[in-house]
């Protein structure tokens, strides 16, 4: 507690909540707490493009965004003084978007879903649409495919391998791509037999499931992004939403951890694979705290109205499926063994 308490203060809410609480769940389980990883990458985002002039002052900020890195980007322009407009669609929770305005952002509502891309290309249509009106006097951080975002998770991965080792295996939800392949590629610096293990959900198109409703937010898409490189990971996972809110609830009910449905989804392969293999260091990497969910995931009725009550019984294991797009709920394991898309897509016509 000592060193606690000799600690300077951080000099903003962004230098404080930017990096995880490393918490150790198991014998060779670990879990890193973010209140909400996307401020990691929002901050180091606005940063750089600062230092390249790329973002200037009196400049606007767009992005399009359903979840925590509008939430990022909002307490970095708050924080640095730029006004912020984001565009998202009605899978945004009122919350989220009441704490977007208290932080001085606009929030542009996007209702009708694209044939094809669904509601992200909507609302990148609507941000394109914006950005020519403004001309040169906006910045967009590109979440999805600038190289900015995976590098922000450099500091990350060095806090994993100055607390732990360098050499583990990190379980994170895919969506933009950048927590986990960023975070590995500078473990595997250090350590190439690093392994990653990538999360996602079903009817996301991401691993080469078809595009589809998802009622698990905050992982998964409707387009393949750009920092999702498919080379790096050594296995792929699939969760049904009910399982990933049962497994949410556990990892509370267990171990006090509050986090979201992503950090559940995670933390369900993250302990089979503990338990399967007790000689690696295992890391999961949970994305944000379950305040935003305390009415939803965290409610007995609402998961019985959604018909996620009974469902959502913990399994144990995962089943084994021999192609990714052929996956069934509710959770499937494919051994991807580091291969491109396009070379696990073209294995389909052989299974």
């Amino acid at each position: 507690m000592d060193a606690i308490c000799k600690r300077l203060p951080f000099s903003g809410y962004s230098d404080a909540y930017a990096l995880p609480d490393i918490i150790r769940c198991g014998t060779n389980l670990y879990l890193a707490q973010f209140a909400f990883m996307k401020l990691l990458p929002a901050k180091y985002i606005i940063e750089q493009a600062l230092a390249r002039g790329t973002l200037r002052y009196g400049m606007k900020v767009l992005e399009t965004s359903s979840g925590t890195f509008a939430l990022g980007l909002a307490v970095v322009c708050r924080e640095r003084g730029f006004q912020l407009e984001i565009f998202t669609d009605p899978v945004m929770d009122k919350g989220l978007e009441n704490r977007l305005s208290s932080l001085g952002a606009e929030v542009f509502m996007i209702t009708k879903k694209a044939e094809q891309g669904g509601y992200q290309r909507s609302r990148l249509d609507a941000l394109d649409a914006r950005m020519r009106q403004l001309g040169d006097t906006c910045f967009w951080p590109r979440q999805y495919e600038t190289p900015d975002n995976p590098a922000a998770y450099e500091l990350f991965a060095d806090q994993i391998s100055g607390m732990l080792d360098a050499n583990v295996t990190l379980v994170g939800s895919v969506g933009s791509g950048g927590s986990t392949c960023g975070t590995i590629e500078r473990l595997r610096q250090k350590a190439p037999g690093a392994r990653l293990i990538g999360v996602d959900t079903f009817n996301s198109v991401i691993f080469g499931q078809q595009d589809g409703e998802r009622k698990l937010r905050g992982l998964g898409n409707s387009l393949v992004p750009e920092n999702v490189k498919h080379e790096l990971y050594d296995e792929v996972h699939l969760i049904s939403a009910p399982l990933a809110f049962a497994a949410t609830r556990t990892l509370h009910e267990r171990h006090a951890v509050f986090a979201g449905p992503t950090s559940g989804a995670s933390y369900i392969v993250g302990r089979w694979n503990a338990r399967q293999y007790p000689g690696e260091t295992v890391v999961v990497i949970c994305p944000d705290e379950g305040h935003r969910y305390v009415e939803t995931v965290y409610d007995h009725e609402w998961l019985k109205q959604n018909g996620s009550l009974h469902e959502g019984v913990l399994l144990d294991a995962p089943a084994t499926e021999n192609h990714p797009s052929t996956a069934l709920p509710p959770w499937n394991r494919y051994l991807w063994k580091r291969k491109s898309r396009e070379a696990v897509l073209s294995l389909l016509e052989e299974v």
